[in-house]
């Protein structure tokens, strides 16, 4: 979710890849922590456009990947690049689907074990936030509030988060790895708590997929 690539589990180990929202709560002078609880608590739901950069220490030349969002707590998400090339990733609540069309190469595993301790919990998990971070208030930048989240498991796959949050919106993302790759998330078209259809949440593998990983019922 090292070399950062748009594939799904890039997203979930370094971002996310992963989402979003605003909770309209509308507490202006919150603090960054406040308001990421605020939203954690209030916007069970979501969807929504993001714009993706990611930068190497190294100094090469910055990835850029767009696309769209949706949620539904707990652990029920849809996340589309379709820019630089087309990859989803999709969570029914217990299992997780990454699919690349252009190898048509499906991805299956447990959806606790994918998210962990990872940004995408933050987003798509149950939103007990004190189980997995720390959390901590980062000033403001940028016309943000930031919340500051560390994780208290080293496998996480990053080291450092920092949420942007305005009038109860999530604007922003910014995850630094442990190989000093950084990627920030910018989150458009932001809607709260909108009806989203189940099946926007289930996948089937296309037809003549390789699929990697054990299928839901299989045994």
């Amino acid at each position: 979710m090292i070399q950062f690539n748009t594939r799904p589990a890039a997203l979930l180990r370094g971002v996310a890849g992963v989402v979003l929202a605003l909770a309209a709560l509308g507490a202006t002078a919150a603090g960054g922590v406040q308001q990421l609880r605020d939203f954690v608590t209030g916007a069970r739901s979501a969807e929504g456009e993001f714009e993706q950069v990611v930068t190497a220490q190294s100094g090469r030349r910055p990835q850029e990947a767009s696309g769209s969002f949706a949620y539904a707590r707990p652990g029920r998400f849809h996340w589309e690049y379709d820019r630089p090339y087309r990859q989803v990733l999709v969570g029914d609540g217990k299992t997780l689907w990454s699919w690349d069309p252009d190898l048509n190469q499906v991805t299956v595993r447990a959806i606790g074990e994918a998210l962990g301790a990872t940004p995408a919990a933050i987003l798509f998990g149950s939103g007990a936030l004190d189980d997995n971070f720390e959390l901590a208030d980062a000033g403001e930048r940028d016309g943000l509030a930031w919340a500051e989240a560390r994780p208290k498991r080293t496998e996480s796959g990053f080291e450092s988060l920092r949420i942007g949050l305005a009038e109860g919106q999530l604007r922003r993302m910014e995850m630094r790895d442990h190989f000093g790759q950084t990627t920030v998330i910018r989150f458009t078209r932001l809607r709260a708590n909108p009806v989203l259809a189940e099946d926007r949440f289930r996948f089937e593998p296309p037809a003549g997929a390789d699929v990697i990983g054990e299928l839901p019922g299989a045994r």
